[in-house]
């Protein structure tokens, strides 16, 4: 039930079952039902639907018209139990969707610091790191990974299952239908591999070093021609595996199932 130290309009609908944090403040016509839980100082502003099994951390902001924990726009979805987890510190702007989870016990998360920006959409079983900024209209279909510090563009649509690794950034208006490694700069119709996402790198404070040895992986990996087993192999011979990022690199490229984006 709602603290009393939380701000409540008075045409806002708030059911029997929702846990309301400290200090909350909930906006007009906000309907929050089902089994709620909303975490200290977040924000909802006029017009959200929270609803269904949904947690969002605290000092979040949603809002006007957002509609989180929504059954999933999946003809598979039978009324399964399944969830939304959101973490701390998200904004999250007008009008963005973010579904349930499709299969029994599934959860759609959104971890903390991430900034998803008007009409864009988090499919069924998506899940998102930590620290990313999905530009307006940015629209992902179900099973979709986003790891942490990556930037999507306006408009860009990510096919169902594809992944997109740490520190990433694809350019406004792609089609990506095949997993983006970390640290690229992704662009196209559909998108590819266009080179080293080097701004992202400086901001993150990676090193020099490591930068340099992430260059010659990336030519190695994605301007050689090599199959990508091939690409791995020479990476490990390369002698620059002993960085953090070359190891996540290798570990991407290994596990990919719908093929990487070169």
């Amino acid at each position: 039930m709602p603290k009393k130290q939380s701000r409540i309009h008075k045409t806002a609908i708030i059911g029997k079952k929702v846990h309301l944090g400290k200090k909350v403040q909930v906006g007009p016509y906000v309907v929050i039902d089902g089994d709620v839980v909303i975490g200290d100082h977040t924000v909802i502003e006029a017009g959200a639907h929270i609803v269904n099994t949904t947690t969002i951390g605290k000092d979040c902001k949603i809002f006007q018209g957002a509609v989180i924990g929504q059954i999933p726009q999946d003809l598979k979805y039978k009324g399964e139990k399944t969830s939304v987890v959101i973490g701390d510190n998200n904004s999250i702007r007008e009008y963005v969707t973010v579904n349930l989870a499709t299969a029994e016990k599934g959860e759609t998360t959104i971890g903390n610091n991430n900034l998803i920006m008007a009409y864009s959409h988090v499919a069924h079983d998506c899940t998102i790191g930590n620290d990313n900024v999905l530009a307006n209209v940015a629209t992902l279909a179900g099973f979709v990974q986003i790891s942490n510090r990556v930037v999507i563009g306006g408009l860009v649509a990510v096919h169902q299952y594809c992944r997109i690794g740490d520190g990433a950034i694809i350019g406004g208006c792609s089609k990506v239908v095949q997993d983006i490694p970390p640290y690229a700069m992704a662009d196209g119709h559909p998108a590819v591999v266009r080179g080293l996402n080097l701004i992202g790198l400086k901001r993150a404070q990676v090193s020099r070093d490591e930068i340099l040895a992430l260059k010659k992986a990336f030519a190695i990996s994605f301007f050689k021609g090599h199959p990508i087993s091939k690409a791995v192999d020479e990476l490990h011979r390369a002698k620059i595996s002993s960085f953090d990022s070359i190891k996540k690199l290798i570990a991407f490229l290994s596990s990919s199932k719908r093929g990487i984006a070169r």
